[in-house]
């Protein structure tokens, strides 16, 4: 019998116009099982008692297209995560994340720092074997061969600031370290290990927001997100002896942002359409793992293109790293 050692908690917290949006996936992979994405959430759930530690680096360097120092663009960000996460039963997980952001300008420009809005999640994880059943305690090699789910949700808690403001006094809602009010989490995940050492996984997911009321009297609602992503994952190397494995694993990630909404008006230049590719590796070291993501954008199109440099589809790259510990 194979126990899933957990090697994996991810948080995806991308920047959209002007980075504000974050949206959080959960899972786990274990040694001779399934393979996990860099990114997207997968379809295991930590072991019954045990406790995973994370932490996540999402560095997004933007493209900059006006080289007067007067006129300062979004360089770049980079969004710290770090996790804690529990699993109550065979197949109910739940974590708690706390983020912490630096959104950087050029020189001359508006740059905020600082802890974000804390956020919770559940998980449950099932699986198809004659039927759908809730995950049990252990399996087989042959028992992770089948189809195995998850549905995850959350929320987050307004632990940040939402009203920092600039040298001007004014305050730019995408700049803020936090959203004023919970945001919400719903997703649904598919997983199958094939061929041994293949692992295909799929992800929907919906992160919905509520409109607050900043100190300046401006009523904002962050656009909605849908998120589609798909992966196969190879198992390159195992060494059960030094409980060492490393997989390779190829993303695609399809991004659509709604526009955001200032006192029941549309917003210009926010919202959009992306697809992202994420090639990306992941080692595992007995109760350890480390992962390492290029992300790229594809394709683009965004609402008012020429008006959203520092949003999301308008990166050079992002590089993902991240580090988890099984207790």
């Amino acid at each position: 019998m194979n126990v899933r050692l957990a090697a994996l908690l991810l948080f995806l917290a991308c920047p959209a116009a002007l980075a504000h949006h974050g949206v959080a996936g959960v899972g786990a992979a274990a040694l001779e099982g399934p393979g996990a994405p860099i990114e997207s959430a997968t379809s295991s759930v930590l072991p019954v008692g045990s406790s995973l530690a994370y932490l996540k680096l999402d560095h997004a360097k933007y493209r900059t297209y006006n080289g007067d120092p007067a006129a300062p663009e979004s360089d770049y960000a980079n969004f710290w995560i770090a996790g804690l996460g529990h699993g109550f039963t065979p197949w109910f997980s739940a974590y708690v994340f706390l983020p912490y952001q630096a959104k950087v300008d050029e020189p001359g420009g508006y740059t905020t720092r600082g802890f974000a809005d804390m956020s919770v999640m559940g998980q449950v994880g099932f699986k198809y074997d004659r039927g759908l059943k809730l995950l049990p305690e252990t399996e087989s090699l042959d028992d992770l061969e089948d189809w195995h789910y998850t549905v995850f949700g959350g929320m987050s808690l307004p632990t940040g600031n939402p009203n920092l403001r600039d040298a001007t006094g004014a305050i730019d809602p995408g700049k803020s370290t936090g959203f004023g009010k919970p945001s919400y989490t719903l997703g649904f995940t598919a997983t199958k290990l094939f061929a041994s050492n293949w692992t295909f996984n799929a992800e929907l997911s919906h992160l919905r927001f509520t409109e607050y009321t900043y100190d300046d009297g401006n009523r904002v609602v962050f656009g909605p997100e849908y998120r589609a992503n798909a992966a196969l994952v190879y198992r390159l190397l195992t060494n059960a002896e030094r409980k060492f494995r490393t997989d390779l694993s190829f993303e695609a990630q399809y991004l659509y942002l709604g526009r955001d909404m200032t006192n029941g008006v549309g917003d210009v230049a926010t919202g959009g359409t992306i697809l992202y590719a994420v090639p990306g590796v992941r080692f595992y070291w007995g109760p350890m793992s480390a992962a390492f993501g290029f992300k790229k954008v594809m394709s683009a199109r965004l609402n008012e293109s020429d008006q959203q440099q520092g949003a999301e589809g308008k990166e050079r790259y992002r590089l993902i790293a991240t580090f988890s510990y099984l207790f």
